[in-house]
């Protein structure tokens, strides 16, 4: 459903469009009426000129009305080139405007004459003509920067043009009203003159508007843009490279197309929301429709473990705890690999083979593997009864452990010990602060060493499971 901004924008244009229109039809009347009464080369120029313009204004009202409707079945990106259709179709009138104006006055300068009558009439209705082009095309122009329209700003550009035109017929008949006036015959020459000069700024603004045009429906990237947006993505977090920007206007739409490569562990979550970042991020250089395409690559000096994180990704597979020793000139790697819990044995053991090769392959083979099996975990225990008989050993743990603190200097205390019994296996899990500047390895090896201990002093106690966290926390 369209929302009330672009709708109210949409009747902008065609009110702008429409008033174009009947600016266009009141100056076709008055140049029409003056060509009967001067018989003036430089105003039958510019009552063409406005004829065609006439055209033009309704062509691009119809292309406005056309370009605001949504995309659909046929026109998957909407519906923006006719727009640029309808500015160019205005440039080919344009240019067919000034031939005919050129072939009039090089028939009048040598091959035949025609009587011009100046008058203030005619110089009034030029004025008043002159006023009525400033008033449109600035209100055309302010309506095309306003919404990005180039139909709009075609039309407006018939307008500027107009004014020129009509400013230098103007200026051509009353030289000729000169010539007569003070007996010089050869300012005759002058009307044609003008109307040369007419078709020389129509010429010249229709080849830019026709290149431009041009350059929309063939899909021509606007000047510099690619290299803008391609430099933006380079410098945002997460891109490896930008390996391809492809940019292509339709009407005041712009659509781009960006295929950039990411580490190859990104999840699909941190891919997606770096596609999202990418999308903002063009949009804030042009509004536009972003497709991004995202390439999984290894970082240039990628380390052993990621790239052993990007094979198990790449098999589908959940890894954690990698390790790595070398001995004798020989490296040795170690893994725990999550399975499914359903899977048997001799399943199991072939997808950790396969991954062991695969492992092998990164250094050519140089090295060995072993991998650690266990259940990925899916399935939700309840725990059992005997609620009062797990809190006495919750306190006896808690008091416990923080007895070693004199043992282990990193531990401050212990704190929040939860003991449950499930499917007849006893699982501890406990809270342990420990000095926050202490490296992960380091607490990593004292978790470790105080979940053994607790073991050791409870055997009945099947796992334990503890959290660090720093005092700073606390």
């Amino acid at each position: 459903m369209e929302t009330a901004a672009p709708i109210e924008e949409a009747r902008e244009k065609k009110r702008a469009a429409l008033l174009s229109v009947g600016s266009a039809a009141l100056l076709v009347c008055l140049k029409t009426f003056l060509v009967v009464r001067t018989g003036s080369l430089g105003v039958l120029s510019e009552a063409l000129h406005s004829g065609l313009d006439l055209i033009a204004a309704i062509i691009t009202f119809l292309s406005v009305r056309m370009s605001d409707l949504p995309a659909d079945e046929r026109h998957l990106y909407g519906h923006g080139k006719f727009e640029n259709f309808s500015a160019f179709v205005e440039a080919g009138l344009l240019a067919l405007t000034a031939l005919y104006i050129i072939y009039e006055a090089f028939d009048r300068m040598f091959f035949r004459s025609v009587h011009i009558q100046p008058s203030v009439l005619a110089l009034s209705v030029l004025l008043i003509a002159l006023g009525i082009d400033l008033t449109r095309a600035r209100a055309l122009r302010h309506a095309a920067r306003k919404f990005s329209s180039e139909a709009l700003e075609a039309d407006a550009l018939h307008f500027s043009t107009d004014v020129w035109s009509t400013t230098v017929v103007i200026i051509g008949i009353g030289l000729v009203w000169a010539g007569e006036t003070w007996n010089l015959p050869w300012l005759i020459y002058a009307d044609a003159l003008a109307g040369l000069a007419v078709a020389a700024v129509i010429l010249w603004v229709g080849s830019q508007l026709g290149r431009r045009t041009m350059d929309a429906l063939l899909d021509a990237a606007p000047k510099g843009l690619q290299h803008e947006i391609a430099l933006a993505l380079e410098r945002m977090e997460g891109v490896l490279d930008v390996v391809r920007v492809r940019v292509r206007r339709a009407g005041n739409r712009h659509f781009v197309d960006a295929t950039v490569s990411v580490p190859r562990t990104a999840s699909l979550e941190q891919v997606h929301a770096l596609t999202e970042a990418i999308e903002k991020r063009v949009s804030e250089i042009v509004p536009s429709d972003v497709m991004v395409h995202v390439e999984p690559r290894a970082p240039v000096g990628e380390h052993l473990f990621e790239a052993i994180r990007a094979v198990a990704q790449r098999m589908g597979l959940a890894i954690h705890e990698v390790r790595a020793s070398q001995q004798d000139g020989r490296l040795f790697i170690e893994l725990h690999l999550e399975v499914d819990d359903n899977l048997s044995l001799r399943e199991a053991h072939r997808q950790a083979s396969e991954l062991e090769e695969k492992i092998r392959e990164l250094r050519g083979g140089a090295m060995d593997v072993n991998i650690h099996i266990e259940p990925l975990g899916h399935h939700i225990a309840t725990p059992d009864s005997g609620l009062g008989e797990m809190n006495q050993l919750a306190k006896a743990i808690e008091n416990f452990l923080n007895g070693l603190r004199l043992e282990f200097d990193e531990l401050v205390n212990c704190h929040d010990v939860r003991v449950r019994q499930v499917e007849q296996h006893i699982l501890v899990s406990c809270h342990c602060t420990m000095k926050s500047e202490l490296p992960i390895t380091q607490v990593h090896d004292v978790t470790a060493a105080l979940e053994d201990r607790v073991k050791e002093k409870f055997q009945q106690i099947h796992r334990v499971t503890i959290h660090p966290e720093p005092t700073d926390e606390r």
